[in-house]
């Protein structure tokens, strides 16, 4: 199935697309990140477009939306995340894709962090060569707190 996934660069059409993704409680809870409201979401995706030191590409599987990856700036760190819709879960498409865009991206090392509960997105992370570098916690955006690894691709200077 993995095949049929692919990046492109984000359009402004994917935008509705992501924001309904984001909306997953599930998704949220692994993610220990609250949806955002439309106006919020819009707002930050128009920002973080607009930065042309950010590197955003929309996973399309079988060429449907099917969710986000992106690198930027954080903490002094260059950082990667993505994003799938549930629908597209467990298929390999996050491990395909993340494979894809760590092959166009030469930026290391780059950084993770992801909820030490998320075990699929930790084995994404590690099936493409990211290695666990540490803990940390954090409050997330509603203030809970929560634990996080650390992970990294390539080596820290």
């Amino acid at each position: 199935m993995t095949n049929d996934t692919s990046l492109r660069e984000v359009r402004a059409c994917d935008l509705p697309v992501f924001f309904e993704q984001q909306l997953d409680p599930d998704a949220t809870r692994m993610a220990a990140f609250p949806a955002r409201a439309r106006v919020e979401f819009m707002a930050h995706w128009a920002k973080i477009m607009a930065d042309e030191t950010n590197i955003l590409k929309t996973i399309a599987f079988r060429e449907k939306v099917a969710g986000n990856i992106g690198c930027w700036e954080g903490s002094g760190e260059r950082r990667v995340g993505y994003w799938l819709g549930k629908e597209y879960w467990g298929k390999g498409i996050a491990s395909a894709a993340l494979a894809q865009f760590l092959g166009q991206v030469e930026i290391r090392p780059l950084h993770a962090r992801v909820v030490k509960t998320n075990v699929a997105s930790i084995r994404v992370l590690q099936k493409c060569g990211f290695a666990i570098s540490g803990e940390d916690a954090f409050r997330d955006r509603a203030g809970h707190p929560s634990a996080e690894l650390i992970m990294i691709l390539g080596s820290v200077s």
